[in-house]
């Protein structure tokens, strides 16, 4: 499947969105100065309408597209060898990678130490009780229900992704073992796959507005003055991200030489639309289409990148441990905060919990909520991050759209489907 290069029409896409991005912040800064905080609730609502019409519109796109991508990927890879290569160094990736992003974290809250004297007074805990309700389900047998789907349509329906790659995988060698009787369903869902790119393009229209709304709603909300209320918790944790954006790009560039800047210059739309949205989501039907222009093989793009959506969250690994760790020494929890070796534990426990609670929202903080009491960290604490959370998650949201973007160059390259367009 060959997307055709509209460099045009993608400049002008990035260039709207950053000038959405910032008339949201001045529009919402100009309400949250100039009226009470009931008028500026309303607005905030009202706001959040046109991001909710562009990410519903994404969503409802993400199923067909998950599926007959990735169907027709493993129709393609031929046999249950090669899909067993392209997955097993995808696997090498995301566990590296994720191990590395959560490492980053835990050395550098120790290091910048930004709980100690935080003040505790201003927990928010009428805003946690939902959090926490989310988190009181997690268990291995959550985690077991989460990835395997006992309905295909209640999976797309609730846009499961990581289901749906197990539905899809198994669709997709049954479709390859019954041969030429398969060829029809293959081509149908190829077309399929076409029709839904095309789809793409359009509601990608809607993305200004969406990015209008969400800047306007949260800054409206908050204000720019939590930011520099919570300046050294936020600076540290974006100092973390820029580090871990010069290790993700050093290996990026090791691998994919001179075509790194391509690659950057691609999924740039892809990108800020993460950034200001706060959402994985909202991008994945683009980064499908820009990738392929990149010149990855689809069949690598459509098996690779929905893995990377359910275990290759850089960016969300690194809040992980940098806000469990936050939370510790603002509360004093010596019995975390001094053992070296209650840390890395605390470390490989995310590596594994991290997946089992994947497309919830602000699924980073459920995580730190459900893991971070096995090792006697409040739950309160989350409500001191709480208010500010959606600015550390455009930055997370964005890490982890580079970081898979990166993993499917990687893959591709490594099994030599990596074309120059």
């Amino acid at each position: 499947m060959e997307v055709t290069q509209q460099p045009t029409k993608k400049s002008k896409l990035t260039w709207y969105i950053l000038i959405a991005m910032v008339l949201g912040i001045i529009v919402g800064y100009l309400v949250h100065n100039n009226y009470p905080p009931e008028s500026r609730k309303v607005f905030a609502d009202n706001a959040k309408l046109l991001t909710t019409i562009f990410l519903r519109m994404v969503q409802m796109i993400i199923a067909p597209i998950v599926f007959a991508t990735l169907v027709v990927g493993i129709a393609k890879l031929g046999d249950m060898k090669t899909v067993g290569r392209v997955g097993g160094k995808a696997m090498l990736w995301f566990i590296t990678a994720s191990l590395i992003s959560l490492g980053l974290g835990l050395i550098l809250v120790n290091i910048f130490e930004p709980g100690v004297g935080a003040n505790i007074s201003n927990t928010d805990m009428a805003a946690v009780s939902d959090l926490m309700e989310k988190s009181k389900g997690f268990s291995l047998a959550k985690f077991v229900e989460h990835v395997v789907p006992r309905s295909v349509v209640e999976a797309m329906a609730t846009n499961e992704i990581l289901q749906l790659v197990v539905f899809s995988v198994f669709f997709g060698i049954a479709l390859t073992a019954i041969g030429k009787k398969g060829e029809p369903i293959i081509n149908a869902l190829d077309s399929l796959a076409h029709v839904v790119l095309k789809m793409v393009t359009y509601v990608m229209y809607l993305a200004p507005l969406g990015v209008f709304g969400a800047m306007a709603a949260a800054i409206s909300k908050n204000g720019l003055g939590i930011l520099v209320t919570f300046g050294k918790y936020i600076g540290e944790f974006y100092f973390g991200l820029a580090i871990l954006w010069g290790i993700l790009l050093t290996v990026g560039y090791l691998i994919l030489k001179n075509r790194l800047p391509v690659l950057l210059r691609r999924i740039s739309s892809p990108m800020s639309i993460a950034f200001s949205t706060a959402s994985s989501e909202a991008v994945y039907p683009k980064l499908v289409e820009e990738m392929e222009r990149f010149g990855c093989n689809n069949k690598i793009v459509s098996f690779v990148l929905p893995l990377g959506y359910s275990f290759n969250l850089d960016g969300s690994m690194m809040y992980m441990t940098f806000a469990s760790m936050f939370i510790a020494q603002a509360f004093g929890v010596t019995a975390i905060t001094g053992d070296v070796g209650q840390q890395i534990i605390m470390l490989l426990v995310f590596l594994v919990t991290s997946k089992g609670i994947a497309g919830v929202p602000r699924a980073s903080l459920v995580v730190v909520l459900a893991t971070g009491a096995m090792f006697g960290i409040p739950p309160e604490g989350v409500g001191l991050i709480l208010a500010i959370d959606v600015f550390c998650d455009m930055g997370r949201t964005m890490t982890n759209v580079l970081g898979n973007a990166l993993a499917t160059a990687a893959v591709s390259k490594w099994e030599g489907q990596l074309e120059t367009p």
